[in-house]
């Protein structure tokens, strides 16, 4: 009896999330209620504050089931492959996810457009920064590593560089979801970051192209 009641406790959870995920993108964050979140899920609001101290958790909770794009470039999963390989994993991996996944996206609208981070939400926008310097320096190590390898001379520091490839990586995946995903992210975001390091002096990918894969 007490796995089964868990069992559903935690279905009751998935509901809340799931209705969260479709609140916010629809009204916002600030606008949104628990009560709306509660009503779409077909639950009590009783049963949110169950699970959830309040909006800001209901809200972080729903981030946390889609992992965000720093964070996954921070991920040293790739650790065993050359420098600019591991670059190029990490990002086309991220593009890869959300390509064609139109939840996702929605979450990353909310997250990004939909949203203030001030007063209670400011811890997660520290959050944010975080993961966004912490992809950043990889980067940069990433490319000073691959400098050094391949006795390529990069006309801007390795810092500058990785600013530079940073700032590509996130304004597509900005204009991705802000145009609802009306380009291959994949594909187009392969092409952009191939120019990229090509412009820095590096020699093409030996990678599988978009088109087969990773």
């Amino acid at each position: 009896m007490a796995r089964r009641t868990k069992a559903e406790a935690d279905e009751t959870r998935v509901k809340l999330l799931d209705a969260a995920e479709q609140v916010f993108f629809e009204k916002g964050v600030a606008r949104a209620s628990l009560n709306e979140i509660a009503q779409r899920a077909g639950a009590t609001r009783g049963a949110v504050y169950w699970h959830f101290k309040d909006k800001v958790d209901v809200f972080t909770s729903m981030l946390d089931r889609i992992c965000m794009p720093f964070e996954e470039i921070c991920d040293d999963k790739y650790g065993e492959l050359a420098p600019l390989d591991r670059i190029r994993r990490s990002i086309y991996a991220v593009f890869d996810s959300m390509d064609g996944d139109e939840r996702r996206r929605k979450v990353f609208d909310t997250a990004l457009f939909k949203l203030e981070y001030v007063g209670e939400l400011e811890s997660v926008r520290e959050g944010h920064v975080e993961s966004f310097a912490c992809s950043q320096r990889k980067f940069a190590a990433d490319l000073e590593e691959a400098s050094q390898q391949d006795q390529v001379q990069m006309q801007m520091t390795p810092q500058e560089a990785a600013l530079g490839l940073h700032s590509l990586f996130v304004g597509l995946i900005h204009g991705w979801v802000l145009n609802e995903g009306n380009f291959p992210l994949r594909s187009m975001g392969e092409k952009a970051v191939e120019a990229y390091l090509t412009g820095l002096g590096f020699g093409p990918s030996k990678l599988p192209a978009a088109s087969s894969g990773l």
